[in-house]
Order: C-alpha cells, then sequence, then structure tokens
C-alpha cells in the first residue's frame, strides 16, 4: 500500500529535520483494533487523562451516514490493541435513530468530556456531550448541546484558564462553509457564540486552535480552495482576523494541529491539491512545523499511498513529551502513530 522506497529515500535525504538541528523519529505504529467491530470507521480523537492513560475514539459502522454508526471508544495500552466499546448512539426513541459523527474528546479537571454529532447530515446534524468521571470506564447520560452550540466539531478545544474555547464550523444549507468559536466555562454551562470573518468567500470547517508565546492565536482550517485556512486572534479568542490561505496545500481534507510545550507547532496534513473527486488527495499524509504558524516545513512522512485514503488526523503531546497522532486508515481501522522530537 506504500511506496517504501520513497520513504527510504525521504529518510536517506533529510526530510525528516524539524526546524533547526532537531530531528523526528517513530517510536511507535500501530492499528488500534486488532478485531475492528465495524465495517467503516473515521475520525478519530484522542485524549490523555489525569491519570496519564491514552484514551481515542471513532464513528463506526457499516458506513458513514448509516443509522447504525455509533460513537466507540477505548483506552490505548502500551501493547496490544484496544477494545473498544460503545458509548453513544444516535437512538432517539423505539422508531427513530439517526448516525453519530466526529467525537471529540476533552480532558478536563477530574472528568473526561466526549463532544459527538447527531443527525442525517452534516447540514442538519446537533451537538451532544457526555462526561466521565472514572476516566472512561463508564458515561454519564446524553446531554443536548443549546441550539447554536455544535461542540469542537473536529479537532479538540483549548482550556484557556476558565474558559474552553471549542472550534467550531457550520455547513450550510447551500453549500457554504463557515467556523466558529464557541465558548464555554470549564464546568461546560454557560456557552457564547463568536463568528470568524462572515463575509469571506472562502468555505472553511473543522479548525484547530494553536497558542503562542505572545499570547496570540491561530485557527488552522479545512477548506474548499485548496489551501489551509488561518485566522488570528490577539485576545484570547474574542475576536479574529479575517480568513486568509496559509501556503499549505488541503485537498479539501481534515486537518489537526498541536502547540508543542518548546513553542513549536505541529500540523498533520494531506500534502497534495483537490483532484477530480473530493475524495482523492488523501493517500499521502504529512507532518509538518513552525515556530511562526507562517512558515511551515515538512517533518515526517506518515504515509505515502496511491489510491487509499490516510485521513482525518488526530494529535497531541502527552505529559512525556511523546506526540500522539491517529487518522483514518483506509476506512477500516485507525492508524496510531508516536513521534519523538531528537536534537
Amino acid at each position: 500500500m506504500r511506496n517504501y522506497g520513497f520513504v527510504l529515500l525521504c529518510l536517506l535525504a533529510g526530510v525528516f529535520p524539524a526546524m533547526g538541528q532537531s530531528h523526528w523519529r517513530t517510536v511507535k505504529e500501530e492499528l488500534l483494533f486488532l478485531h475492528p467491530p465495524f465495517n467503516n470507521c473515521h475520525a478519530s480523537t484522542l485524549a490523555e487523562d489525569a491519570g496519564g492513560n491514552l484514551h481515542v475514539a471513532c464513528f463506526g459502522g457499516t458506513h458513514e451516514g448509516a443509522k447504525d454508526v455509533v460513537i466507540w471508544a477505548g483506552t490505548i495500552p502500551a501493547h496490544g490493541g484496544v477494545t473498544p466499546t460503545v458509548v453513544a448512539t444516535g437512538v432517539l426513541d423505539d422508531t427513530v435513530r439517526y448516525p453519530c459523527w466526529n467525537p471529540v474528546l476533552l480532558p478536563l479537571k477530574n472528568k473526561l468530556v466526549l463532544f459527538y454529532k447527531v443527525g442525517p447530515n452534516p447540514r442538519e446534524w446537533w451537538g451532544m456531550m457526555k462526561t466521565s468521571a472514572d476516566n472512561g470506564r463508564s458515561w454519564s447520560a446524553a446531554v443536548r448541546l443549546p441550539a447554536n452550540v455544535i461542540g469542537p466539531v473536529k479537532n479538540k478545544a483549548l482550556v484557556l484558564g476558565n474558559n474552553v474555547l471549542c472550534p467550531s464550523s457550520v455547513e450550510e444549507e447551500g453549500g457554504h462553509w463557515r467556523i466558529q468559536i464557541e465558548q464555554t466555562d470549564t464546568h461546560l454551562r454557560q456557552w457564547k457564540v463568536i463568528p470568524i470573518d462572515t463575509s469571506s468567500k472562502l468555505d472553511v470547517i473543522q479548525p484547530s486552535i494553536l497558542h503562542y508565546h505572545d499570547g496570540k492565536l491561530q485557527l488552522l482550517c479545512r477548506s474548499k480552495q485548496g489551501k489551509v485556512v488561518q485566522s488570528w486572534s490577539a485576545d484570547n479568542g474574542v475576536t479574529w482576523s479575517a480568513l486568509t490561505e496559509t501556503s499549505l496545500p488541503n485537498p479539501n481534507s481534515g486537518t489537526d494541529a498541536v502547540t508543542l510545550k518548546n513553542g513549536l507547532q505541529l500540523i498533520v496534513y494531506n500534502p497534495d491539491l483537490p483532484g477530480k473527486d473530493w475524495f482523492n488527495g488523501r493517500s499521502r499524509l504529512r507532518v509538518a512545523a513552525s515556530r511562526d504558524g507562517v512558515q511551515w516545513k515538512d517533518v515526517a512522512v506518515l504515509e505515502n499511498g496511491t489510491t487509499e485514503e490516510f485521513s482525518y488526523p488526530a494529535i497531541i503531546q502527552t505529559r512525556d513529551g511523546l506526540v500522539h497522532i491517529t487518522y483514518t486508515y483506509d476506512r477500516k481501522n485507525i492508524k496510531h502513530v508516536v513521534l519523538q522530537e531528537e536534537k
């Protein structure tokens, strides 16, 4: 499935150096589900709880959008595969059931939060939430978010003091995409929607949030325009700049990004331009690094396929400094890659 010769040449040519003299080494790569209990899965999310356990969730079922699609979650062990369990469904009553979509895990104080969506499609879905007080062993009853709130639509939220910034987006019936920040408190009770550049003609969804040493925040978004699109805030997310294109290509595919403890920014993305159909361009997956959010340099090749789908990444840094990445592995599994920075 991979072009291993290309990857070897990249290694020999030094494609992997990050910024300065640092290098990235693959510590682990594995398919998470040894015996997937579903035909199709997508949209993974990662979180480390207060005890240092690593959790993963995704949606899975017959196929994306099928009524039997539910949210599966499990703990990633040090050795061996994940045993996923169903933690949320779209069952409303004895006769009405909808598919679930895009889970997002958030470790918050002494609980683990699961955001997800339920509905017939992304234009009509609504936001849902559950919490766990025992590191994912059991979950609360589902709570529906306020009518104008979806929750973090794909990528993780950012906690700033007593505020939680959820990067969200809306896919309108007419086909236009727009992003918004949904701000809440750490008790997840009060919500405020912050629109971003509503007059822009750029179609953007699924933002991720980066933060910088000078206090600035940056959003990086999927778009229909062939580039990763950005917006900046200098006031902790209260107001945001106009949307502009970055130098990073985007074949209408989800990305995710993270700010490391040393201030380095990482983004996981598909490095191709859009093809003849929306699916094209998701067979190669890379990691790029930046110090300023403007100049990006590829530092790792995760996949170099041809017709497969390697997409919808999630990326976090755990307290031991390692970088964990999960992504859709041809819709049949979720792949987990662990990177370590070396200097």
